[in-house]
């Protein structure tokens, strides 16, 4: 996946999509309970966490996705106990981010007739 593959063709950048992702989920109740967070890894990378209770991607299925293109550039994605997760390398977090937004889209679109 390059650079550009991780763009949405006129939208925001990955970090302002899931700022905005998450301010669509406080409703006074949501973000007392669940959340998100991002937090580094030591071998070295990140981790990303969503919780999906209660937002419109609780439920739905994802499967696991994982690449590994070198020591350092590298994503694993899956959804456990109603969580998104994402770890990845030290320079894919747009990517990881990325991840997220594209399932969340894909869920979004209406089936075919």
């Amino acid at each position: 996946m390059t650079g550009q593959d991780l763009q949405f063709s006129g939208g925001p950048d990955a970090l302002t999509w899931l700022q905005g992702w998450y301010a669509t989920q406080c409703d006074g109740d949501w973000e007392h309970e669940y959340g998100l967070s991002i937090e580094t890894l030591d071998n070295p990378g990140w981790f990303l966490q969503v919780d999906l209770q209660d937002t419109a991607m609780d439920g739905r299925a994802f499967p696991r996705y994982e690449v590994r293109r070198s020591e350092h550039d590298w994503l694993i994605a899956r959804v456990v106990d109603m969580r998104f997760e994402v770890a990845c390398g030290p320079l894919n977090l747009s990517e990881a981010i990325h991840q997220f937004r594209a399932w969340v889209a894909e869920q979004a679109r209406p089936l075919p007739d």
